[in-house]
């Protein structure tokens, strides 16, 4: 009797054991994981996605993949900022704003989230779809359409899945990817639904 208590115990020790080193882990992955994707510009994220309809994590995810939080990125192509937004999208989106000022405002951290904020706003509601959106953010929206009038890369309700662009794919699928990781390590508190 003493015996099988004594296993009894040892066994509940190596669960609990388990249990603590398993608690352990995962809490050291997620903080490793928060410096790799922090939620920085917390202020401007929060205002404009309130404003604008866009989830934090979105807003963030786009950051962290378009220049990995560098106010002064830009591109091959010359796309500017936090969330890589090209001259002529910024005048086109201060157009649409009634503001004024030149592209030199894309490295201004509030101005870059405000505007791309804005303007995934802009292709959520002309897509429906954020995933749509998101091809749209990266190729631009005249692509898009072209694309979505292609049955080889739309599914049966006119969701874009494929684009010709092996680039424009990817960037779908690892913004998807990374706002994955961002509601898992920031997931979203009962208020801010």
């Amino acid at each position: 009797m003493k015996k099988a208590l004594f296993h009894s115990l040892v066994v509940l020790l190596i669960i609990a054991l388990s249990l603590a080193c398993g608690w352990a882990y995962t809490a050291v992955c997620d903080r490793i994981d928060r410096k790799k994707y922090p939620c920085l510009y917390e202020e401007y994220v929060q205002s404009y996605s309130v404003r604008f309809g866009v989830p934090e994590h979105i807003i963030y995810a786009v950051i962290k993949v378009e220049s990995d939080f560098s106010s002064n990125a830009v591109s091959s192509v010359g796309a500017i900022g936090l969330m890589q937004l090209m001259p002529d999208t910024f005048d086109w989106v201060k157009m649409k704003l009634g503001e004024e000022g030149t592209s030199a405002l894309l490295y201004d951290p509030e101005t870059n989230i405000r505007y791309g904020t804005f303007y995934l706003s802009y292709l959520k509601t002309r897509y429906g779809v954020w995933t749509t959106a998101f091809a749209a953010y990266n190729a631009g929206f005249g692509r898009v359409d072209e694309w979505l009038d292609n049955p080889d890369y739309v599914d049966q309700n006119g969701i874009l899945l494929d684009t010709p662009f092996a680039e424009t794919t990817a960037y779908m699928k690892k913004i998807n990817k990374t706002i994955e990781i961002y509601d898992r390590l920031y997931p979203a508190s009962p208020d801010s639904q």
